[in-house]
């Protein structure tokens, strides 16, 4: 049985009683909607409501005499120091696509439903509009609301143990001031969630990228150019739609693969079943390492000998929609990258006709 998108709802088992509110960092617009969204849920629903500590640093908050009491009422965390993941009962995004991937950053187990109000600058995945936050919010703590459940990618990156010496005087032989690094005990392995995508790249050398790319085991290819895109659906109308990879609608159960700037007329960007276990390498006869990041975060180089094995979470982001999943994707597309946008053809006139 294929299930019609359409047809995922949001439900609680209970009615939520606590809420993550993450606002963009630094946004002088946002100030006014943080703050009504706030004394709405802390006053009118007796929500508990979670906050980030270095948003309420923010001097036009934390000097607004007037919002002091609703602030004291806050919980407050700060990233990767304190764990809410078993705290939160949904979430409130206020910005644009960026604050959707911090908050998926945050969860790296279950994610709780999602809910983003466009207030940045291109808005793809943040289908709400600020308006009528009352009634929005008010319909999804009733769950009354459709949802699309956004599959994340497994990420484990493994680096070898290395011992790099030094010679007399910290000069090594290329004549290169080297410093002493302290050893390590066995392998480094490092796990993420991502949402949008995976990007290995060559980074600042001038040297074309080489890296092996194996689907469960087989070496399928080696990418000679800029780099490499893996990405979830959600992620193909972001990095992976400006290389030139066709866009998937979010349901769509996949990996996406695809070149950036490669060193061949073939190399079209390809999709793999999700489920499928992708690992990354340089290759053996690689010139220059390569360089990772993750959602545009951690950035990280990788040398010979290290790993990235890619495979699709089973901890998806619940994304709330406006109105449906199809519909919100078409709408996205045709409000944020304008797609299929042209002048019509003029029709024949009767004259022309005949």
């Amino acid at each position: 049985h294929i299930q019609d998108p359409a047809s995922q709802r949001l439900t609680w088992n209970k009615p939520p009683k606590s809420v993550l509110v993450i606002k963009k960092i630094r946004d002088a617009s946002l100030l006014q909607p943080f703050k009504k969204l706030c004394v709405y849920l802390t006053e009118e629903n007796n929500m508990i409501v979670y906050v980030e500590k270095k948003v309420l640093e923010d001097p036009a908050i934390a000097n607004d005499e007037n919002f002091g009491p609703v602030k004291k009422k806050f919980c407050t965390f700060r990233e990767d120091y304190d764990d809410i993941s078993n705290q939160i009962d949904f979430i409130i995004c206020l910005g644009g696509d960026g604050t959707l991937l911090y908050a998926s950053s945050l969860f790296q187990g279950s994610v709780p439903p999602v809910m983003a109000f466009h207030l940045g600058s291109l808005g793809f995945l943040t289908p709400f509009n600020f308006e009528n936050f009352q009634s929005e919010v008010t319909q999804v703590i009733e769950g009354n609301a459709a949802l699309v459940l956004r599959s994340r990618l497994k990420v484990k990156v493994v680096k070898e143990h290395r011992e790099k010496t030094t010679v007399q005087n910290g000069i090594e032989e290329n004549g290169v001031v080297s410093a002493n690094l302290e050893k390590e005990a066995g392998k480094q392995v490092m796990q993420y969630q991502v949402l949008n995508e995976v990007v290995v790249d060559r980074g600042p050398s001038s040297y074309l990228s080489n890296v092996d790319v194996f689907l469960n085991g087989h070496l399928i290819t080696t990418v000679q150019g800029d780099g490499v895109i893996v990405s979830t659906p959600t992620g193909s109308t972001a990095y992976a739609a400006a290389a030139g990879a066709s866009m998937i609608h979010p349901n769509v159960p996949a990996i996406m693969i695809t070149p950036i700037c490669p060193h061949s007329l073939s190399f079209r960007p390809i999709v793999v079943p999700a489920g499928v276990e992708l690992k990354i390498m340089l290759s053996p006869d690689a010139r220059n390492t390569a360089w990772v990041s993750f959602d545009g975060r951690k950035r990280q180089e990788i040398c010979h000998g290290d790993s990235i094995s890619i495979t699709t979470s089973c901890y998806p982001l619940p994304s709330i929609c406006f109105r449906d999943p199809v519909s919100d994707w078409f709408e996205s597309l045709a409000e944020c990258l304008h797609w299929n946008v042209r002048k019509k053809q003029n029709n024949f006139t009767v004259e022309e006709e005949e």
